[in-house]
C-alpha cells in the first residue's frame, strides 16, 4: 500500500522532495504541517516510503489499538498513547525516546486538522525534555512539494522558537488550504 502511495504521489501526481532528512540523527521530533485534512495521513505514508523512513513514527490514541488492527498500526509505525489516564502525554513520549537508542517521531504541530489560533506545545516539549532537535516539513499541495528545513534544538526562547516555526510553515497551503498555519499565531 505505501508503495503504491509513494508511486501514485511522486510519478503520477509529480510531487518533489526539498530539502534534505539528516539521517545521521539518531533521535528527533518532525514536525508536520500543514495539517488540514484525513488525507494527509496518506500523503504522510507515501512519503514515509519514498524517503526511506520505516523508523519514522506516529501517535494514535490507545483506544484503536486493538486487534487486528493494532497489528496494522504498528506496522505502519504508531505508538500508543493513553489520552484519558492521569500520565502527561509528554512524560509518555519522552520516556519512548529515552528507552530507545534510535527513535525518531511525527506529529502534527497544530494538533487537529481544524483551524486553530495557536500552536500546540506538547511537541515543543517533547523535543525540550528529550534533548532531541525539531526537524520542520512543510507541505505545499499546490506546489505538490515535501519542504524539509535544517533541524534545530530548541532554546531558552520558547516565543523565538515558536514565531521560527510559524514563519516556516505560514506560507504552505494545505489540502484545505484556509486551515493551515497563519502569521496571526505568533503571538
Amino acid at each position: 500500500m505505501q508503495q503504491l502511495l509513494a508511486w501514485w504521489l511522486f510519478t503520477i501526481r509529480g510531487w518533489k522532495i526539498e530539502g534534505r532528512f539528516h539521517f545521521e540523527l539518531p533521535k528527533s521530533v518532525i514536525i508536520v504541517a500543514p495539517h488540514t485534512h484525513s488525507f494527509d495521513f496518506f500523503v504522510g505514508l507515501g512519503i514515509r516510503k519514498k524517503m526511506h523512513f520505516e523508523f519514522v513514527h506516529f501517535l494514535g490514541k490507545s483506544e484503536l489499538f486493538w486487534p487486528p488492527l493494532s497489528w496494522f498500526l504498528r506496522y505502519l509505525g504508531a505508538y500508543p498513547v493513553d489520552r484519558h489516564q492521569q500520565h502527561n502525554m509528554v512524560d509518555q513520549v519522552v520516556a519512548i525516546f529515552k528507552k530507545k537508542e534510535r527513535f525518531h517521531l511525527a506529529l502534527s504541530p497544530e494538533g487537529t486538522r481544524k483551524k486553530v489560533t495557536k500552536l500546540r506545545t506538547g511537541f515543543y516539549h517533547i523535543a525540550k525534555n528529550a534533548q532531541v532537535p525539531i526537524v520542520m516539513v512543510g507541505l505545499d499541495f499546490p506546489g505538490r512539494r515535501v519542504v524539509f528545513a535544517a533541524p534545530f534544538f530548541v532554546s531558552e526562547d520558547e516565543k523565538a522558537d515558536k514565531y521560527k516555526i510559524v514563519q516556516f510553515f505560514k506560507d504552505f497551503k494545505g489540502y484545505v488550504p484556509n486551515l493551515g498555519i497563519t502569521e496571526d499565531l505568533e503571538d
